[in-house]
């Protein structure tokens, strides 16, 4: 990362070692594999703690961790149907990921690892593959093809042009698809980070807007985690309700 970002950016756990001990400075090159295995680390405790002595009349932490799972479940599976529910863990595992990670930058001496392409784009690239597989899982190889062609039929199968023309479109849009994913999520995020270090820069004068920012902020990293996994959601949907849709 360019040092330029690194100066606008508010100081965190591993950048304060990294300049305090010589012999730390590879731990830059690490940062967001290092927040995100600390994320990794926080929800797999906070999952482990609620389900650990399930009870029937649950305490606060099942029971938050219990409307959540119900709530991704009815989310997911109102848009896919009863094809949903199988595919309700992999998305709800992204929007908890996310959300927490989004958190992060948030809290002092923490950092949002999402605010880096380098971590937004491999988890929109588990959504392309896992779309992909879906697609030729659900579909076959021939009807994937034919769905991407745009399914012609009669005279418009004969034109030739413009199936291949439909084709050539839906490949390019199942390509840019991870890219726009994983910069929308990055984008928002990483203004946020920007942001919060030019007004904890202002001192004293900038603390009416951080905290306003910081409101704002908090919105955001609740919306853009619910906007990732809405559009991973309406991926798979245009695959497994495709035949229906037609």
């Amino acid at each position: 990362m360019p040092t330029e970002a690194k100066a606008a950016e508010l100081p965190n756990i591993v950048t304060i070692i990294a300049e305090h001990y010589r012999n730390a400075k590879y731990l830059l090159s690490w940062e967001n594999v290092i927040f995100s295995l600390i994320i990794i680390v926080i929800v797999s405790l906070l999952a482990y703690f609620s389900s650990k002595k399930a009870k029937l009349i649950p305490g606060r932490l099942q029971n938050a961790t219990e409307m959540l799972v119900g709530g991704l479940d009815d989310f997911v599976c109102g848009m896919l149907g009863k094809k949903g529910r199988k595919y309700v863990a992999f998305i709800g595992t992204l929007f908890i990921y996310i959300l927490f990670m989004n958190l992060a930058g948030l809290v002092p001496f923490l950092k949002s690892s999402t605010a880096s392409w380098s971590t937004t784009l491999p988890l929109a690239l588990c959504v392309f593959v896992y779309v992909q597989y879906t697609a030729v899982k659900e579909l076959g190889v021939f009807g994937y093809v034919d769905h991407l062609a745009g399914q012609p039929r009669g005279l418009m199968a004969f034109t030739v042009i413009l199936p291949i023309f439909m084709l050539f479109l839906h490949i390019i849009s199942e390509l840019v698809r991870p890219i726009s994913l994983s910069l929308r999520l990055r984008g928002n995020i990483w203004g946020d980070e920007m942001l919060f270090a030019l007004l904890a820069g202002m001192g004293l004068g900038g603390l009416p807007m951080l905290f306003f920012n910081t409101l704002i902020a908090l919105l955001k990293a609740i919306v853009q985690a619910i906007v990732f996994c809405l559009l991973t959601t309406v991926y798979f949907s245009l695959v497994l309700n495709h035949e229906e849709a037609h």
